[in-house]
């Protein structure tokens, strides 16, 4: 008895239509991908400066940023300038510094590096208020804002990079911060366009993080 040979199934139909669906759900990610990043650049590009102040406030929070051995980065260098250049003009009254340390092998953490600069140039030593352990913006103002409790300091400015300051201040904001003011350093030592990738990642992740928080 001689037997049909069986025919193959025919796929193609399926595939095509499973290749298809995947393909605009794919462009559909780039498209929100790439909206989702002007957004972010734009906010980057818009912060909340203040450029004027009317009184001194409490405290002016230097966020940390990597030493060189025990000296401040070049980066790290301008945010202590324009906080040096904030406090002589008197707009605010005490520094805080805050950073842990960049790794075991570091001596110093990244706040007392920033004490040591601010000393060199000309700060008096009893103004400045040292936070040691943060490893991330987040960390900086939560641990500077006990600070600021604990020694009865309400006001502040929080003092950091152009591209920067917009996620420091929706931090301080998340984290019930009394109107706190911003105050924008410009960098020359730091590259544009790594720095604008990497806070374009790291804006993303405090957005998760902020999300994740709230339901805590």
């Amino acid at each position: 008895m001689a037997f049909e040979q069986a025919k193959p199934i025919n796929n193609t139909p399926r595939n095509t239509k499973f290749l298809r669906s995947a393909f605009r759900i794919l462009t559909a990610l780039v498209i929100i991908g790439l909206i989702w990043v002007v957004y972010v650049q734009w906010k980057i590009f818009n912060p909340k400066e203040t450029t004027e102040f009317a009184d001194p406030v409490d405290a002016g929070i230097v966020l940390g940023a990597s030493l060189w051995g025990d000296e401040p980065s070049p980066g790290l260098a301008e945010r202590l300038d324009k906080a040096i250049e904030l406090h002589e003009a008197g707009s605010f009254r005490y520094f805080i510094v805050t950073g842990g340390l960049d790794s075991p092998q570091h001596r110093l953490t990244e706040a007392e590096g920033m004490q040591r600069y601010l000393v060199e140039h000309g700060v008096e030593p009893s103004r400045i208020l040292l936070e040691n352990e943060a490893t991330s913006t987040y960390e900086n103002l939560l641990f500077s804002q006990r600070i600021m409790t604990d020694q009865g300091l309400a006001s502040s400015i929080i003092i950091t990079h152009d591209f920067h300051g917009m996620r420091s201040l929706e931090i301080a904001e998340f984290l019930d911060y009394e109107a706190p003011l911003l105050s924008l350093a410009e960098s020359v030592a730091m590259p544009f366009l790594p720095s604008q990738i990497r806070e374009t990642l790291a804006y993303t992740k405090w957005k998760l993080d902020a999300a994740l928080l709230s339901f805590q």
